[in-house]
């Protein structure tokens, strides 16, 4: 089967539900890239980016294993700007060139590129379509209290430091609301996976893509 050439961005915030939406897709033969699973891989242990993060830090951000502790360099990024900063221009190239190749080697009819932090960052152009999982603001909270075993107002302090629900709708060509049931996420992604399938029949055959590699 010929590559896919027709790459679907999917984000939303903390709490949305975007990894039962991107398996749905999955469920229904689509390949999914996943950049938060990428990030990990491009720190695990042996990696240069993992070498860099220990030499600018220092080995207190290790477990003893070697393995990158983020609960650690989470709390060394979280309260320092420059240092944040530092650690994006490292690893974000890094996952970017990952994406890339994945969804290159992607053999479904289009590929769905899950990027949470899509909104923020400069990866819009990279997608033909950008599909919002929306959930209020309230069920974010809720839903991410409980499953993290956050309070609430660490939780509202990480929503503060994400593009707003009112930004990630304004990029968006499609939106799921999942905010209700399974059922109800059903009936709305069989008929975008349908529309997904004829946009991409269309950029397949033609075999190219109309978007930046």
């Amino acid at each position: 089967m010929a590559m896919s050439h027709y790459w679907i961005g999917l984000t939303g915030g903390i709490g949305s539900g975007k990894t039962q939406v991107s398996n749905a897709f999955a469920d229904l033969g689509i390949t999914v890239v996943d950049t938060d699973l990428i990030a990990r891989e491009v720190v695990a242990p042996g990696t240069p980016g993992l070498a860099a993060i220990a030499d600018h830090f220092g080995p207190e951000v290790l477990h003893p294993d070697g393995s990158l502790d983020r609960a650690k360099l989470r709390q060394r990024v979280f309260a320092d700007e420059q240092a944040r900063q530092w650690l994006n221009q490292l690893t974000h190239p890094l996952i970017r060139e990952a994406m890339l190749a994945q969804c290159r080697a992607a053999t479904s009819p289009y590929v769905i590129v899950v990027v949470p932090l899509l909104a923020e960052g400069d990866m819009q152009p990279l997608f033909q379509r950008i599909l919002v999982v929306d959930v209020p603001e309230s069920v974010q909270i809720t839903r991410t209290s409980v499953r993290d075993g956050n309070d609430i107002e660490q939780v509202k302090r990480i929503l503060a430091r994400q593009a707003s629900r009112k930004q990630r709708l304004a990029i968006a060509d499609d939106v799921i609301d999942n905010s209700g049931t399974k059922e109800a996420l059903k009936a709305q992604l069989l008929p975008l996976h349908q529309f997904y399938l004829d946009q991409a029949e269309k950029a397949n055959v033609a075999g190219i893509r109309t978007t930046p590699q």
